[in-house]
């Protein structure tokens, strides 16, 4: 739902009174719906082939009505990558307090991973990246990614310590699994042949199992 096209405003102009709750709720609804947009006209077209023009026009709104919610077009991205990598984040904690053997979290974060990057923030993640966004801002982005790679590689050790993974360099098997389900962004096209569930589904089975007939 567009909130912008629901909303009780008679202008497009911010009310000047201090904000309420309600309407500082309306207003990061709003927000959001900027950020949405601009994710699935990045994931689209390219972030330089996007403008805020596009953006306004995706909404329903005039391009002036988007300064109120964000600065410019870099502000809207890393909003966006900012939203999948926490979207990511959460899940695998949510995995990790799930508990189970090694197996059982890397298994269910590697699931969580999968099916963020067919969303439109996670496949802006992916898509776009931290190219676009001037260096103090791209260092925050990798830190976050740094500690989902972390969490990978951790995971990965402790199987291999439980015996549930074949002894390997944690690092690397991290790396090649973090590609491995990061490359689904680029591919994935929503409505296609594979629904997200068959899609990582797919892709765990094959990064857990090989390929080597047994």
């Amino acid at each position: 739902m567009n909130p912008f096209l629901h909303s009780a405003d008679t202008t497009e102009e911010e009310p000047l009174w201090p904000a309420t709750q309600h309407s500082a709720q309306q207003r990061e609804a709003k927000r959001q719906a900027v950020l949405s947009a601009a994710a699935q006209l990045f994931n689209e077209r390219g972030f330089h082939a996007t403008s805020l023009d596009d953006i306004a026009a995706r909404l329903g709104v005039s391009k002036p009505t988007l300064y109120y919610y964000v600065k410019n077009k870099e502000e809207i991205l890393l909003g966006c990558v900012r939203q999948g990598l926490q979207l990511m984040l959460g899940g695998i904690e949510a995995s990790r307090s799930a508990g189970g053997t090694a197996l059982d979290q890397l298994t269910a974060c590697m699931q969580v991973y999968a099916r963020i990057v067919t969303q439109d923030f996670g496949m802006c993640l992916i898509r776009v990246g931290e190219e676009q966004i001037s260096a103090p801002n791209r260092a925050e982005l990798r830190r976050i990614k740094a500690e989902i790679d972390h969490e990978f590689r951790r995971l990965v050790a402790l199987g291999v310590e439980e015996g549930s993974l074949a002894p390997c360099d944690p690092k690397m098997t991290a790396f090649v699994i973090g590609g491995a389900l990061s490359w689904i962004g680029r591919w994935y096209q929503p409505g296609g042949e594979y629904s997200p569930q068959e899609v990582a589904e797919h892709c765990l089975r094959t990064l857990l199992g090989g390929v080597l007939r047994r």
